[in-house]
């Protein structure tokens, strides 16, 4: 049911049910592109019943369901058609358009192509956990996300968000466990991590289905490299990948968490959307309070983040790694997500406002 999250906080003041919710995004239902329009947003059934509910609550958790449809027109395809207009402008008039011409005629051959190309359409859902304050959004990017409740707090009057982050930054706490081997309480580290340097070389070392208890890995990180993502198992009930700005991604049920699922007719479509809502949302609610307790817990605003004392290098086998200090100032400065891009995107403008 998810594949990636990205969790955000609801403001304590915001209350509201599924009926206003539903009033609220009913407004914003999805239409398809109009013959000329590049892309269309809107709500649609997360059942996937075409005049269903907006919001579907299972447990007391809310699930909406966001499309996106786009006109995808190639880039070569504008470019030949803009070659063809310039090639009779200047056959008709003698004259070579200007650079502020040519850029309109971009504009004016990507809406003759537009009627003309294929649409592609994608879906995120987002799932709201009322009683625990959370929105998660099962989005691959920051982008898509900030996208997403920039829609949420548009249409919600009184609605606030804000990004769940912790007291110890992810890439930190990554360095700490590929450092010293040892994953966090109910976690294991997997076979696959990411590490890049934030010197000017901004070079990447990639491992994939591969040990990373190893000096190997750990020189890296003596060297000055900073985990970006490490891939990591729960209670050997759930894995993913963790990255640096606290997104999970790869998100992967292991044999036997729906099997515990009490006894239904597969063929009832409803009962078994119910039934994996609940299992889904029932695992999530564990593995996220333990994530964010082996990340020092929850952030609060205004705080300093916490910096772990790093392994010596006697604990390490004889590889020195870089203090915690260091770790943090080179995380810093190379922070994907700033929260000042954040807030940005939470405040800007929908777009069924124009």
């Amino acid at each position: 049911m998810f594949k990636n999250l990205i969790v955000y906080r609801i403001a304590a003041e915001w209350n509201a049910n599924a009926a206003e919710i539903e009033s609220a995004l009913d407004k914003h239902r999805f239409a398809p592109c109009g013959p000329t329009q590049q892309k269309s947003l809107g709500w649609v059934p997360p059942r996937g019943e075409p005049e269903g509910a907006l919001v579907e609550t299972v447990g007391g958790h809310l699930l909406l369901k966001l499309m996106t449809e786009q006109r995808v027109v190639p880039a070569s395809a504008v470019r030949q058609r803009v070659e063809e207009i310039v090639a009779h402008i200047e056959q008709t008039t003698g004259r070579k358009p200007g650079k502020k011409e040519t850029k309109e005629l971009k504009e004016q051959a990507l809406h003759e192509l537009l009627p003309r190309a294929f649409t592609r359409q994608s879906a995120t859902r987002v799932w709201l956990a009322p009683q625990e304050r959370l929105l998660v959004i099962d989005a691959g990017s920051h982008s898509k996300a900030d996208e997403i409740t920039t829609l949420l707090i548009k249409a919600l009057d009184g609605l606030s968000l804000t990004l769940v982050q912790t007291a110890m930054s992810p890439a930190v706490a990554m360095t700490h466990w590929l450092g010293t081997g040892e994953a966090p309480y109910a976690f294991t580290i997997d076979r696959e991590c990411e590490l890049k340097s934030t010197d000017e070389m901004k070079s990447v070392v990639r491992y994939a289905r591969h040990t990373l208890d190893t000096d190997d890995v750990r020189q890296h990180i003596t060297s000055g490299k900073v985990p970006t993502r490490v891939a990591m198992t729960w209670n050997e009930r759930v894995s993913f990948v963790l990255t640096d700005a606290l997104q999970l991604k790869k998100l992967d049920f292991l044999d036997g968490v729906f099997e515990d699922m009490p006894e239904i007719d597969k063929r009832d479509k409803d009962a078994v959307f119910d039934s994996d809502m609940a299992i889904t949302t029932g695992e999530l609610l564990e593995l996220l309070p333990d994530l964010i307790e082996a990340l020092g817990g929850e952030q609060v605003l205004g705080a300093a983040a916490a910096a772990p004392v790093l392994p010596t290098a006697q604990e390490t086998g004889g590889t020195a790694l870089p203090q915690a200090a260091s770790v943090a100032a080179a995380v810093s400065a190379s922070e994907t997500v700033s929260a000042a891009e954040t807030e940005g995107a939470l405040e800007s403008t929908p777009p069924w406002a124009d």
